[in-house]
C-alpha cells in the first residue's frame, strides 16, 4: 500500500484492476500474429469504453 493514499483507494484500484489485466494477458506462444493483433485491438476498445465510462 505504499503507494495508495488510503486502503479504500488501494481497494478501488484492485477491484477495476483484475477485470482490465485479463482482458491483456494472452499467452502469445498459443496464437497467430493476425489474432493476437485482432485481439488487441479488442481489448483496446474495450479499455478506451471503460475508461470513458469512468470519467
Amino acid at each position: 500500500m505504499k503507494r495508495f493514499k488510503s486502503a479504500r483507494h488501494l481497494q478501488r484500484f484492485v477491484s477495476v484492476h483484475d477485470p482490465i489485466v485479463n482482458l491483456f494477458n494472452v499467452p502469445r506462444h498459443d496464437i497467430p500474429s493476425t489474432h493476437h493483433r485482432e485481439l488487441r485491438a479488442t481489448a483496446m476498445q474495450a479499455w478506451r469504453q471503460i475508461a470513458r465510462h469512468a470519467e
